[in-house]
């Protein structure tokens, strides 16, 4: 029985079929080799670069400053600062300080060289002082002392800016303050005036006009 199962396996296993499989071992091997030093060379595995600190740095030198480092920069948003100067980087993503690995992207907001402007809304003759003062201040915008108008109390009938009047829709610039125009309640003093009717008038002094009957022809 032995000699049969030896004499199988060299007619199975000849010299042939055994090199093949030994070079199939081996390129699995490489393979496997290959695969686990590919990804730590690719991912970078064990490396971390510190980001720097980018904020108040100009753009351009905060690019070159990123590629000597071997990592990337991408302005994601512009903003308005007017202490920094233009195009100065206000934030960075991620901050100063974190490891990342060689290549990574380093997302950056930068500064405006210009204030930006915004429509003003349907404020005008549409809402009271209290309203439109939120939602100016809200935008950025700066509000001087209101100017007062006969008017309904409290109630916003106009918007001026640098002593000229604006619309709703407007685009102006959150560096120029405004000033709104506000009622002071005038027509709310109509309310304490009396008033006095004939029949009154006449149990008073009996002094009523007399009106003249005109008949049709």
């Amino acid at each position: 029985m032995n000699e049969k199962i030896k004499e199988f396996l060299k007619r199975v296993f000849t010299r042939f079929v055994v090199i093949n499989l030994l070079a199939m071992l081996l390129v699995i091997v490489l393979i496997c080799l290959g695969v686990t030093f590919g990804l730590d060379y690719y991912t970078h595995h064990g490396e971390g670069i510190e980001v720097p600190d980018l904020i108040g740095v100009d753009c351009e030198e905060a690019a070159d400053k990123l590629q000597a480092l071997g990592l990337e920069i991408e302005v994601s948003d512009s903003g308005y600062n007017k202490v920094m100067a233009a195009n100065s980087i206000l934030l960075q993503t991620p901050g100063r300080g974190q490891k990342v690995k060689r290549g990574h992207v380093i997302y950056v907001t930068v500064n405006s060289p210009s204030s930006p402007a915004f429509a003003l809304p349907d404020i005008i003759d549409n809402s009271s002082v209290r309203e439109a003062t939120a939602r100016l201040t809200a935008m950025g915008f700066k509000l001087e002392t209101p100017k007062m108008v006969d008017g309904e109390r409290d109630w916003v009938y106009g918007i001026l800016c640098k002593g000229r009047r604006v619309s709703n829709g407007d685009r102006i610039s959150i560096d120029h303050p405004l000033t709104l125009v506000v009622g002071k309640g005038t027509f709310e003093d109509l309310d304490d005036v009396d008033v006095v009717d004939a029949e009154d008038a006449e149990a008073g002094n009996g002094e009523v006009d007399d009106f003249e009957e005109v008949k049709e022809p």
